[in-house]
């Protein structure tokens, strides 16, 4: 494996699977991955593409905010992270369900 396919691996964490992702995948062709705090949007493009063997056009990333979290009576928060929306090029796309 090479280092840079390593630190690929590294930067994108997992897929982010709810109904607006899903709605995004099949309208847009756009994928949502939740992704290192760290990582900017050209370490992304280029982690995606090395992954995935994919051509990105854009990558839109934001902060989500902290939420508070009540179990009984203690009070906490929700893990903070960060979000990249990727946009491929309409011939490619990415498997993330394995097909049965």
């Amino acid at each position: 494996m090479k280092s840079n396919q390593k630190v690929s691996i590294d930067l994108i964490k997992y897929p982010l699977l709810t109904e607006k992702t899903i709605k995004l995948i099949e309208e847009q062709n756009q994928y949502s991955f939740v992704i290192d705090r760290k990582a900017n949007k050209t370490s992304v493009k280029t982690a995606i593409e090395n992954l995935f063997d994919v051509q990105v056009i854009s990558v839109n990333t934001s902060m989500q905010p902290q939420k508070k979290r009540r179990v009984g009576k203690f009070i906490g928060n929700k893990a903070q992270y960060k979000r990249a929306i990727v946009k491929l090029s309409p011939e490619n796309s990415i498997s993330l369900f394995e097909d049965v």
